[in-house]
């Protein structure tokens, strides 16, 4: 299980935080509306945060 999480999800996990980042900026550089820029700057936040358990709990389940 835990290789199917660090080879698998936690690259899906860390794959979508960049491609909202980049998106954001994208929005950001071309002078698109801020409530745009919000919401995927909020939604980054999210994904971040839920990266970090995926990544902390594959690390703890690497070491059982």
């Amino acid at each position: 299980m835990s290789d199917f999480m660090s080879h698998v999800v936690v690259p899906i996990a860390i794959g979508a935080v960049a491609v909202v980042l980049l998106l954001g900026l994208i929005n950001m550089m071309r002078g698109g509306p801020g409530n745009t820029s919000q919401k995927l700057m909020r939604l980054r936040v999210l994904l971040q945060f839920i990266a970090i358990i995926i990544i902390m709990t594959t690390i703890w389940m690497m070491g059982r």
